[in-house]
């Protein structure tokens, strides 16, 4: 049966250099109407997370999250996903380094800025700010990760470092700890926390 992961994979492989005619068979089956553009999965993890803690259904209203690898990627897919291809509706979050990729790739599609959004250094930097340090150590030691921190922050490479610069690199030491943070850290946030480009994407799919 077709479901928004089967689109998802149908669009990655399309962008990868697969044929198109899956993607627009499941664009019509499912009613996609909007494409979330995302740099990776722990922003899809993020996304997901503040979605249900609003209780809302992303894919039941024909909005597809997806990790499209990397911001270098994004003029491929606004090109497939955007007016030229699909004709679906754009929107995402991209950090503040990423974002001259992001116009050039939304510019050549014929897509508009609008619904998309900017994390000063990436949007684990927006959480671990919007909860604070201590916060996120907590969160950390729920987890069962607190020796792993511990470890981490004794190495000489930390010196010097703000708290909020060493958790953030902490998060991305370990394969999948990005992922699982950017639920757990979304989760914990209070309703006046959300960071506001997150908050703004949500709010205007």
């Amino acid at each position: 049966m077709a479901d928004m992961g089967s689109f998802r994979e149908a669009v990655t492989a399309w962008a990868a250099g697969g044929p198109g005619e899956p993607v627009y068979e499941l664009s019509g089956q499912l009613s996609v109407r909007t494409a979330v553009l995302l740099e990776g999965p722990s922003d899809v993890a993020a996304v997901g997370a503040l979605a249900a803690s609003r209780g809302r259904d992303l894919e039941t209203e024909g909005i597809c999250v997806l990790s499209m690898g990397g911001a270098m990627s994004v003029g491929r897919f606004t090109g497939l996903l955007g007016p030229p291809g699909l004709g679906l509706r754009l929107a995402g979050l991209c950090d503040e380094a990423e974002y001259p990729f992001y116009a050039r790739g939304l510019e050549r599609a014929g897509a508009p800025r609008q619904g998309f959004f900017v994390c000063a250094a990436d949007l684990e930097d927006e959480l671990i700010r919007a909860l604070g340090a201590a916060r996120v150590e907590e969160l950390v030691d729920a987890e069962g990760d607190l020796r792993a921190l511990q470890t981490f922050l004794n190495q000489p490479a930390q010196r010097g470092r703000t708290p909020q610069q060493q958790l953030r690199r902490f998060l991305g030491t370990r394969k999948g700890r990005k992922i699982r943070y950017g639920r757990v850290l979304v989760e914990a946030l209070g309703p006046d926390q959300v960071p506001a480009p997150l908050d703004g994407l949500l709010a205007g799919l």
